[in-house]
């Protein structure tokens, strides 16, 4: 498959702001970072030298201006942002415990990534990428559920594939009833989905096992199913050439700094490797364990360090990790 992108992202993108300790006065100092999770992901694809492109909205402020630059100085395409004077760019608050878990305050009732219309949309982006990655925060609001669905079509009918995370932010969702429908309305489009553990048992019910809960999702026609377990590692489920495999692959012990960023970091190296192939999801299983374990290393590499798009790793420093760790 001969596609301009690799990974194209379609969602939110904001400002992270990272606790960063306190001043002489107890006051707590917070650092700038550019985060939301479809521009983590395809930045991890840039840094380890895949070809990237995004596409959302910022307000038509400082911190817009900031994750633009930031983007485009890693190598992401840009030219599919917008930019909107309706409303400022996202914000989040993300406060640290003694493990680097995190807990987040949104600035966004709705922020500016929720005003992507499906008029705003990169037509030429979407028909040129081998892989188009979104999230479920853009289902929160109209019209950027609307445009969101609408991308997903154009990349399909282009003969490209979707990549899904259902990652659910409590805050954002105000306590819909529709909310786990809604995350669940993208599996059936999606190709290959990432689930945390968390979010597995909000979709599928807490008695089940990863296996379980991996099925329910294939069942919808999905080839690789990844369950992120933090330290535990990753539990995957795939189906290629008439074959269906699964397994556990751990992760190496590191001092975890931070978390922000570690699902998307993961899922921006995963999805850099599939497409190293000429059908990404064409695959035996020791080619797709090797890929899930240079993906860990990513995700490894990314919590060790502060924020979420600073912290991610070049290939060059996932490749020494993975030498170093026997990986």
């Amino acid at each position: 498959m001969k596609k301009g992108y690799d990974v194209a992202t379609l969602g939110e993108i904001l400002i992270d702001f990272t606790f960063a300790g306190k001043n002489a006065d107890g006051k707590k100092l917070y650092e700038e970072n550019p985060g939301g999770a479809p521009a983590n992901c395809v930045s991890a694809v840039a840094k380890l030298g895949g070809r990237g492109a995004f596409i959302g909205m910022t307000g038509c402020d400082s911190f817009g201006d900031d994750v633009r630059c930031v983007l485009e100085e890693i190598g992401v395409d840009t030219s599919g942002m917008r930019r909107t004077s309706a409303q400022h760019t996202t914000l989040a608050f993300v406060s640290l415990d003694e493990n680097g878990e995190r807990t987040f305050s949104f600035c966004r009732n709705p922020g500016a990534d929720t005003c992507l219309s499906k008029d705003d949309l990169d037509r030429k982006i979407l028909e040129d990428c081998m892989i188009l990655h979104v999230g479920s925060l853009s289902l929160t609001n109209e019209p950027s559920r609307t445009a969101e669905l609408e991308a997903v079509s154009i990349v399909k009918k282009a003969g490209g594939f979707i990549s899904y995370d259902p990652n659910y932010r409590a805050a954002l969702w105000g306590g819909r009833p529709d909310a786990v429908e809604e995350m669940k309305s993208l599996m059936p489009l999606a190709d290959l989905v990432k689930v945390s553990e968390e979010e597995l048992s909000l979709l599928y019910g807490s008695g089940l096992s990863y296996a379980e809960g991996a099925a329910k999702i294939m069942a919808e026609g999905v080839s690789l199913v990844l369950v992120t377990l933090g330290a535990k590692g990753v539990y995957y489920a795939a189906r290629s050439g008439g074959m269906n495999f699964s397994g556990q692959i751990s992760v190496p012990a590191v001092k975890v700094v931070d978390t922000t960023g570690a699902g998307d970091s993961f899922t921006g190296g995963l999805l850099y490797r599939i497409t190293r192939r000429e059908q990404p999801f064409v695959f035996t299983q020791e080619e797709i364990e090797r890929d899930i374990s240079f993906a860990n290393a990513v995700a490894s590499l990314c919590v060790t360090r502060r924020g979420a798009i600073p912290a991610l790793p070049s290939r060059a420093e996932t490749e020494a990790f993975m030498t170093e760790h026997n990986m």
